[in-house]
């Protein structure tokens, strides 16, 4: 008995709950079920909610005063040993909160084994990775902001600039270069609208909902979600421990997000190519051959569109993960930091490229313009006989007699004469000849959100108030 005895106080000494266990576990098994080689990266987070629960439960008298400054000390120790890389993590350490328990008893004893009064592991992680998760998302948007502005100093400085708009993959109309970069902006607005909705979600408070049932010492859980900046309390202590939904949302989001790079650095590998010669990538974001020394390689416009499909994968696995578990915790759930961890690293690797590209690059006007070709004006002859009024139905199909005429003729839509028009229509004049400008084609699309230069400069002013907001609201 003696031996079962000494072998049990080394089990409940190593583990969170090692009392009801005689034997010891199997060490793949430890291996398999230990989460600490991803977890303790939230360290800060899991001793903020330690110091704000110890507190808490001095409230209603679980802890003394002078226990309470033992703990609140022990864990501003292994705050510091954590900050200066000195926190040693042992074998036995099966996750971050029993690593930081552990220590917690080494450094001030018997007082540490209250800190865990009423509390679960179930409401500590949660916890943990909602704040955790809600300083990642403030990093990932102001990232995402800092592409916005590096595009929209961009497009001011360049909206002089031509060049082909594309559907199917097939010339279409022009437009300007600004435009372009200006639809990727936009796209970037909402991604960061989306995160910050988001961050609502996540900053809400389980700390006190217990294993699942709640907890049973009228801790102050209000007095937790103040003391650890949540904007309130989970509602419901067996959703509050068990509901990843801010994790599958932040998934999400970031797998829009990335499908918005991914997009961005497909049209400019196109672009660079010499097929379209659009753009020049700095070498700094470009990789060569290690055969073919002319080779000059848009490494880094792939890798954020082969880095997309991962953070996908990760949304995709997580989803199956929660759909068919049963209600409350289950160790399933461990998946839930290793797929957040992952995607929050790439998108923070996505987002700096994707800034040092769109900030480097090197627009080559002549190429742009040269790519603009005549055929892409036969809207603007179909716009033009609209002006002369004739209906559209009708104008397209002319237009489109036009560009046969042409093709028959072996000629460009510009060089064919006016003589050569009016057998497609007499509506054609001598006024013509205007439509075939590509400045004049831009600059028709005043409207909002066109491509004309009063409407893309519009676009910028309004893009330009909308993140000096974001600035103000930052420095508050």
């Amino acid at each position: 008995m003696a031996t079962n005895n000494t072998n049990d106080k080394m089990v409940e000494g190593n583990k969170l709950w090692g009392g009801r266990f005689t034997g010891s576990t199997d060490p793949i098994m430890e291996s398999f079920n230990a989460s600490i080689r991803y977890d303790q990266r939230m360290w800060k987070a899991d001793i903020q909610g330690s110091q704000a629960y110890v507190k808490a439960l001095e409230k209603v008298k679980l802890v003394t005063e002078d226990e309470k400054d033992a703990i609140l000390d022990g864990l501003d120790k292994i705050h510091k040993e954590f900050s200066s890389g000195k926190f040693i993590v042992k074998s036995e350490d099966e996750d971050i909160h029993t690593a930081v328990e552990r220590r917690l008893k080494e450094l001030i004893g018997v007082p540490a084994g209250k800190l865990h009064t009423g509390r679960s592991r179930n409401d500590q992680v949660a916890t943990d990775m909602r704040i955790w998760l809600r300083d990642a998302i403030a990093t990932i948007r102001t990232f995402a902001i800092n592409f916005m502005q590096a595009a929209v100093e961009r497009a001011e400085r360049e909206i002089d600039i031509l060049l082909p708009g594309y559907t199917h993959m097939q010339r279409a109309q022009p437009i300007r270069w600004s435009h372009w970069l200006l639809s990727y902006v936009w796209m970037l607005k909402r991604d960061v609208e989306r995160l910050d909705e988001l961050k609502s979600r996540v900053n809400v408070s389980p700390l006190g909902c217990g294993a699942l049932a709640g907890n049973p010492f009228n801790v102050d859980r209000n007095f937790l979600a103040t003391s650890l900046e949540f904007d309130g309390v989970c509602p419901n202590s067996l959703d509050g421990t068990s509901g990843r939904d801010f994790v599958a949302e932040f998934l999400f989001v970031s797998s829009l997000l990335s499908t918005h790079l991914s997009k961005l650095a497909e049209d400019l590998i196109i672009y660079s190519t010499k097929e379209f010669g659009f753009v020049t990538l700095s070498d700094a974001y470009s990789t060569g051959s290690s055969l073919m020394p002319q080779k000059k390689n848009p490494d880094s416009l792939e890798l954020i569109r082969g880095k997309a499909g991962r953070i996908f994968g990760q949304c995709t696995g997580f989803m199956m993960t929660l759909k068919g578990l049963p209600s409350t915790y289950n160790k399933d759930l461990q998946e839930d930091k290793e797929a957040m961890f992952d995607v929050y690293d790439t998108l923070w690797g996505l987002l700096q490229v994707t800034v040092g590209v769109i900030s480097t690059l090197k627009v080559n006007v002549k190429a742009c313009e040269a790519a603009l070709s005549p055929d892409m004006l036969a809207t603007d002859v179909a716009y033009y006989l609209v002006r002369k009024g004739i209906a559209f139905r009708r104008a397209h199909g002319l237009s489109g007699e036009c560009v046969a005429l042409a093709e028959k003729q072996a000629c460009s839509l510009v060089e064919l004469t006016l003589e050569d028009l009016k057998t497609v229509s007499d509506v054609f004049e001598e006024d013509i000849k205007n439509v075939w400008n590509y400045n004049s084609s831009v600059e028709q699309y005043q409207s909002m959100g066109g491509t004309a230069k009063t409407a893309v400069n519009k676009q910028i002013q309004d893009l330009q108030s909308w993140l000096g907001l974001q600035q103000q609201t930052q420095c508050d």
